[in-house]
């Protein structure tokens, strides 16, 4: 299973970003998606995951309200949708997906892990 996530780039505080988490399997609509970030010299944020069904979305603390998750199946890919851009917010965004148990904040409890889009916001 491959994730690529795209749509990255620099842009001012204050705009918005739509991130994409393609993945090449054909179950895709059977795994829990999630996003992370992390930036050079910090921990790796969690930043929210969405279920199967996309009927259970969570956030990490630091972009309730800000980021949005959502998922197509049918084109087995998933969004984020961030917006009030913050300089903090600057980071190599990836998605993960198939929760194995575990803690779901962290990547690690994921099967698949993808490559990360680089997301650099301007003051």
């Amino acid at each position: 299973v491959q994730l690529q996530a795209s749509g990255g780039g620099s842009v001012q505080a204050g705009g918005s970003l739509r991130l994409s988490c393609a993945a090449s399997v054909s179950d895709f609509n059977t795994y829990t998606v999630a996003w992370f970030r992390q930036a050079p010299g910090k921990e790796r944020d969690f930043i929210g995951r969405i279920t199967q069904d996309s009927i259970t979305i969570q956030y990490g603390d630091a972009v309730k309200g800000r980021f949005t998750i959502s998922r197509d199946n049918a084109r087995n890919t998933a969004y984020l949708q961030m917006s009030s851009l913050k300089p903090e917010d600057t980071a190599l965004y990836f998605c993960a997906a198939h929760f194995a148990g575990g803690n779901p904040a962290s990547s690690t409890s994921y099967v698949y892990r993808g490559q990360g889009t680089q997301v650099t916001v301007s003051s």
